[in-house]
């Protein structure tokens, strides 16, 4: 009985055994898994590969690209010219040289009408040569005893009188009433505001050109009264980079010498110059002037440590470089104009100004682009320049458009509106 029953028990046990492996290989298949989804959740969803955006182009390097060697060299030159009308000697510099900008001066100014005559002409030359970027057309328009505009127009007051005030308010408005001057009779650049420090009551060429004697002065005015010029679409040139305040030679004659150090100079000299950099100043002007501590052989204006060490790295300035006048004694005494301004390339300016006398302009223009072909400067360096020039230009959307000539009449009234407030800040 016994044995039946173990017989019993093994037979029940086999038999699910048995039926637990039927069971497995017949059972109803699950549902297959959904086939993967063809609709993508947004985030994931491709765009149609011809809506697709294209890599970006940056337009401004495609144009220096497509300029010759010596549009490229033109548009690292600005000139004056002889005459109150366009003549033979700088129609060629545009036609035939594509220089890239012109400086009036106050025997090239006779009349408000006069000025937008000539400029438009110039403009209408560049136009007609096919020139890639429009004119730089500029003046020295500071106030004071530094003062181009025609003389039908209000006569602004020099910087120590706006920076008497301590008013940062009004030398925005003077900025303002700067910038609108200058566009009234058609320029587009204004070398002004200038932010040296006047610490040598004897400086020959400074003086009343600067706002004050004290570097928190200097600064919260000139940047101010370049905020302003810049608000109307007028490019604003500061100037004489790194500091021509504590000097007692013009450098019109002769070279100054600084003999301050780096210390002295970031506590002081330097310090408008940073501020305006902070508020993006576009364009800075260096000053010839022999820094006996930084460079003692080599004239700002010429000097890597000057401008590459000094103003582009430690001072971060991305903006366009230009020398003071290569035509100025400080610069003769020193170097013929042609190594010199090759010189102030290697340096680090991108526009060499050359003030006066045609056969100096053609010289520095032959001893650039000589200086590029037998490989002195490299073609990096030029091209990079002009990209900075060419951004410059597009940036304050200039145009070889000429322009009316605004109502003068309208224009002094502002002018004398804004003049107002220092006489009355004064008493």
């Amino acid at each position: 009985m016994r044995l039946l029953r173990m017989f019993l028990i093994y037979a029940a046990a086999l038999f699910l055994i048995v039926l637990s492996g039927c069971s497995t290989k017949h059972a109803e298949p699950s549902a297959p898994a959904a086939p993967p989804s063809t609709t993508l959740s947004p985030s994931t969803v491709p765009k149609p590969i011809d809506h697709e955006p294209s890599p970006t182009v940056d337009q401004t390097a495609d144009l220096v690209a497509s300029m010759s060697l010596s549009e490229k060299i033109g548009q690292m030159v600005l000139v004056g010219m002889d005459g109150t009308e366009v003549q033979s000697d700088i129609s060629l510099l545009i036609k035939e040289r594509q220089v890239g900008g012109i400086i009036l001066y106050s025997d090239n100014i006779v009349s408000a009408a006069q000025t937008n005559k000539l400029l438009a002409g110039l403009k209408q030359i560049n136009h007609e040569a096919g020139g890639k970027l429009p004119l730089l057309l500029s003046a020295d328009q500071e106030g004071g005893r530094v003062s181009r505009l025609p003389k039908e127009i209000t006569k602004f007051p020099a910087s120590k009188s706006v920076g008497s005030t301590n008013d940062t308010n009004y030398a925005y408005q003077v900025g303002t009433a700067l910038g609108e001057a200058m566009k009234a009779v058609g320029l587009n650049t204004d070398f002004a505001p200038v932010l040296d420090v006047n610490t040598n009551p004897d400086n020959p060429v400074i003086g009343d050109r600067a706002f004050g004697s004290t570097a928190k002065l200097v600064s919260s005015m000139g940047v101010q009264e370049m905020l302003g010029i810049k608000s109307q679409g007028v490019i604003p040139v500061v100037k004489h980079f790194p500091g021509h305040g504590d000097t007692s030679v013009d450098s019109h004659f002769g070279l100054p010498i600084v003999n301050h150090d780096l210390q002295r100079l970031r506590s002081i000299e330097l310090v408008p110059f940073r501020s305006a950099i902070k508020e993006g100043a576009p364009v800075v002007m260096i000053g010839h002037i022999l820094m006996t501590k930084l460079d003692p052989d080599t004239p700002a204006s010429m000097s890597r440590i000057i401008i590459q060490d000094l103003l582009r790295e430690e001072l971060k300035f991305n903006g366009v470089v230009i020398t003071d006048d290569m035509t100025m004694g400080a610069v003769g005494k020193v170097k013929a104009i042609g190594p010199a301004s090759v010189q102030a390339v290697l340096a680090g300016n991108d526009i060499i100004l050359v003030g006066h006398d045609v056969a100096q302009q053609q010289s520095v223009l032959h001893a650039l682009t000589t200086a590029v072909q037998n490989g002195k400067i490299p073609q990096s360096v030029i091209d990079a320049s002009v990209y900075r020039i060419a951004k410059l230009k597009q940036s304050f959307g200039l145009s070889d458009q000429p322009t009316s000539l605004a109502d003068v009449s309208t224009l002094n009234k502002h002018i004398q509106a804004v003049l107002k407030r220092t006489n009355a800040a004064q008493k």
